[in-house]
């Protein structure tokens, strides 16, 4: 059975659908009363661990918003489960064992992430069944650096010090880390694809807590082995799939995070969708960019501010519609639903005439 709406994967693929496709990060989640009313049963690691649930929370907000794309509902860090890392979800992320010195580097244990964290792929296929070709899914995880950060930092971090001692302190060790690491998400990312996700993307919610600089040095070189060897892979009897590179605080490092030749690059709430076009040409396809903070305002506001954003993608190859970064739990979905109707209203640019030879 073929897609009954390609629109999201046809704009990945530098094509101009009929209209704008939209989808959100975090679209499956607790701003809507129905999850919450799952999650009230179930711990959150249990729900991701559990093939239907996962695949029930993920299907729900294609049914009362419209995206144009399902999201796989999963964690980017339960790929520690192929490491014999611990992870608690307090709601946030801790690590009770934190990875900061070389022996804790050294005797990581690398495993297998198709293998071991099968309940990922069991979901993948169960989502696959429950969307029935409506819309693509999309699969996903932390870019080597996210990762790493919360591996070294034990949780999120105002100021990353334990992740930057380790960088200026130890270089040659943080690098080891990161190319394993790498290593590791392609595995588990290449198993989500072969399990039947659409298209896929890495998430660096981390990479604005360093500066250009180090960021250049100490991160480029690993996302780009990561999308690269992604990229390379192509499923049985499938199109390859797309990959999407979203980098959170990335105003000052969009120039380099576009050299790595993601098919999509996601752009955050922090710059201007025009300005971030000129930075990374027209030639490229790009996703977002609306300040999730924007749909706690009146419905108006959301409708002006979706479509100027809109207009603004028109001047790139093609253009996906998202939040600049994770909606908010406090989201009214009805705000969401405004938002989403607001990008399908929008008029889009025309499919570009290629020259004749």
């Amino acid at each position: 059975m073929s897609l009954q709406n390609t629109s999201f994967l046809d704009a990945c693929r530098g094509h101009r659908p009929e209209r704008t496709p939209v989808w959100l990060m975090r679209q499956a989640g607790r701003y809507l009363p129905e999850y919450r009313a799952i999650r009230a049963k179930v711990s959150f690691l249990e729900l991701c661990r559990t093939p239907e649930l996962a695949a029930e929370v993920t299907v729900q907000p294609i049914d009362r918003l419209g995206v144009d794309a399902a999201i796989l509902f999963s964690d980017i860090l339960v790929v520690f489960d192929a490491m014999d890392v611990a992870v608690e979800f307090k709601p946030g992320p801790v690590l009770p064992q934190p990875v900061r010195t070389r022996a804790d580097i050294e005797g990581l244990r690398w495993g297998d992430p198709v293998a071991e964290v099968s309940y990922v792929m069991d979901a993948v296929r169960a989502c696959k069944r429950a969307l029935a070709d409506r819309v693509p899914l999309i699969g996903f995880c932390g870019a080597p650096f996210t990762t790493c950060s919360y591996l070294i930092e034990g949780g999120g971090s105002r100021d990353f010090l334990e992740v930057k001692k380790l960088i200026f302190s130890a270089p040659e060790l943080f690098r080891q880390l990161m190319a394993n690491m790498s290593a590791l998400l392609a595995d588990y990312l290449i198993g989500q694809i072969d399990a039947g996700v659409d298209a896929v993307q890495i998430f660096d919610s981390w990479a604005g807590a360093l500066g250009p600089r180090d960021y250049v040095e100490h991160v480029l070189p690993h996302t780009r082995a990561l999308v690269e060897r992604v990229q390379a892979h192509v499923p049985a009897g499938r199109e390859r799939v797309p990959v999407i590179l979203f980098a959170r605080g990335n105003a000052n490092l969009l120039a380099h995070t576009a050299t790595i030749p993601a098919d999509v690059l996601g752009v955050d709430w922090s710059i201007g969708m025009s300005e971030a076009i000129d930075i990374v040409g027209p030639e490229r396809v790009v996703q977002g960019n609306l300040d999730p903070g924007v749909l706690l305002g009146p419905k108006a506001l959301i409708h002006a501010r979706a479509q100027e954003i809109v207009a603004a993608g028109a001047r790139a190859k093609a253009h996906v519609f998202n939040l600049g970064h994770g909606i908010s739990r406090v989201t009214d979905p009805e705000h969401a639903k405004a938002m989403v109707d607001a990008v399908h209203e929008a008029p889009t640019a025309k499919p570009r005439r290629h020259a004749r030879l």
